[in-house]
């Protein structure tokens, strides 16, 4: 059967309560789904909790053999995965195929890595305790509660999934609201390569699915979503200690020094800024760029931006905005930039056309306006003029967010990217970090905390657990009140010998 929850919830009338995801470059209903209660999410969690005990005895090579399994069928049932994620986003299919491609690239690193990083290991006892052996070792939570969000609805929240499942643990997954197919459709194939007991669910609905996911008893949670957001979530879950992974989205920046490759650096920017219409948490919302190269790469910038247009078909280069209230948010920003002395050297107010929104590039814009200091989340972009790179990096660290960041220098990249108070940093580039599974993916300030992706993520969904052992007994011992007079002495002379040089 579909490792989903229980689609029992009823109405006052006695129907099944259940809700539409649309397409939004249509308004056409892509499918129902189920409204999951309180009691229904709680029971998905108790059923996850004896599956947990089942899968994490597997072990490391049990697991990884049957997340390959599932890795083939996500690759041989591709296109039907693609054509769902942009149904129910409204992304051009080039765009689905990327975060397809990423999902099964990341699932293939965890299930590989995961018994190196989490398994047990010697550690060094040290001198005092030489008498000791020592292991450490990283042991699953037990279940895990992912609530995931609509703009990458498969490879953001695989992020925690894949890991967490290598790892050990069972998963009950919350997806958006407006793409609880994509959700769905992950349970389903995991089904099939693991269909004897049910290791991963899925819960649908709104908020109030989440809030219970997140009351239900489950050892972490991982949230990706609005820092308003997360503060409820943190909030929810400190009623009982659970802890949780925070991934809040950002404003990040995008340094153009005065000797970078300025087409490099204006096509990687527009492509932050504008693919996925923008609807990237570490997207490119600021560009700063050095006064002296500042007129050629603007000009260039304009020029690759107006070439852009938005649309419903296969291969437009961005789609609509999923969510129809930040359709608002942009509208809101835009304006408040322009009112504020900016100016719009492509589209402006007249750009806003929902579900579409064409590219928006503005320039002059006050540090303290919206559209500085708020995430936007669509395809708009600011460019600044600063003296000098180092500026650039000074107003880049000004903002509360701090999540990701893009450098173009030919000589100072990684000394610019060292001053950047972010989690991620790209150089000459943009957003690669997120497609390495090597590397862990999260930010600081308001972006949130905790990392997904890489050996960090493997062991956000993991305890350490460690052992000792000992070997002989040991002529000092202080583990006892039969200890001699001189005992303490003596381990005091050793110690002072050994580290007190």
């Amino acid at each position: 059967m579909t490792q989903t929850a229980s689609d029992s919830a009823l109405s006052a009338d006695g129907e099944q309560r259940r809700f539409a995801s649309l397409d939004p470059r249509t308004g056409e209903v892509v499918a129902h789904h189920p409204i999951h209660t309180a009691a229904e999410v709680e029971d998905a969690v108790t059923s996850a909790r004896d599956a947990a005990a089942w899968w994490a005895g597997l072990g490391f090579e049990g697991r990884k053999a049957k997340l390959d399994a599932w890795r083939k069928i996500l690759s041989q049932r591709s296109d039907e995965f693609i054509a769902l994620i942009s149904s129910e986003t409204g992304k051009p299919a080039d765009d689905s195929r990327v975060e397809v491609a990423l999902v099964m690239d990341h699932l293939h690193w965890a299930a590989r890595h995961a018994g190196r990083v989490l398994g047990k290991r010697r550690v060094s006892s040290g001198m005092l305790m030489f008498n000791h052996s020592a292991t450490l070792e990283y042991r699953p939570l037990g279940v895990i509660g992912v609530i995931g969000p609509w703009n990458y609805p498969a490879h953001t929240p695989m992020g925690s999934i894949s890991y967490a499942l290598a790892a050990g643990n069972a998963v009950v997954f919350k997806p958006s609201e407006f793409t609880p197919g994509v959700g769905t459709f992950l349970a389903s194939t995991f089904t099939e390569a693991v269909p004897e007991h049910p290791v991963f669910q899925v819960v649908t609905g709104f908020g109030e699915t989440g809030a219970a996911l997140c009351a239900s008893g489950v050892d972490k949670i991982a949230f990706t979503g609005s820092t308003r957001t997360g503060k409820k979530v943190m909030a929810a879950a400190a009623r009982s200690l659970t802890p949780v992974l925070v991934e809040c989205g950002g404003k990040d920046a995008l340094i153009v020094d005065s000797d970078a490759d300025l087409n490099a650096a204006a096509e990687a920017a527009i492509w932050g800024a504008v693919s996925n219409a923008g609807q990237t948490c570490a997207g490119v919302e600021r560009i700063y760029v050095a006064e002296q190269v500042a007129d050629e790469f603007t000009e260039i910038l304009v020029k690759r931006a107006k070439k852009l247009k938005p649309g419903g078909e296969p291969n437009a280069n961005l789609g609509p905005i999923t969510m129809p209230a930040q359709v608002e948010v942009i509208r809101e920003h835009v304006r408040d930039a322009l009112d504020r002395g900016g100016k719009a050297l492509v589209g402006g107010p007249d750009s806003i056309r929902p579900p579409y929104v064409e590219p928006v590039v503005l320039t002059d814009v006050p540090e303290d306006s919206l559209a500085i200091t708020e995430e936007t989340f669509g395809p708009t972009v600011v460019v600044n003029r600063v003296p000098n790179a180092l500026e650039g990096v000074r107003l880049a660290n000004r903002s509360k967010y701090g999540l990701g960041a893009a450098v173009f220098s030919k000589s100072r990249g990684e000394e610019l990217a060292a001053e950047l108070r972010v989690g991620m940093v790209s150089v000459n580039s943009v957003l690669t970090y997120a497609a390495i599974p090597g590397l862990p993916f999260g930010g600081v300030g308001d972006s949130g905390f905790g990392r997904i992706h890489g050996e960090d993520g493997l062991r956000e969904f993991a305890y350490a657990k460690a052992v000792t052992k000992q070997k002989f007994a040991s002529l000092i011992d202080m583990a006892t009140f039969d200890r001699s007079s001189m005992a303490g002495k003596q381990m005091l002379r050793l110690a002072r010998m050994l580290f007190g040089r």
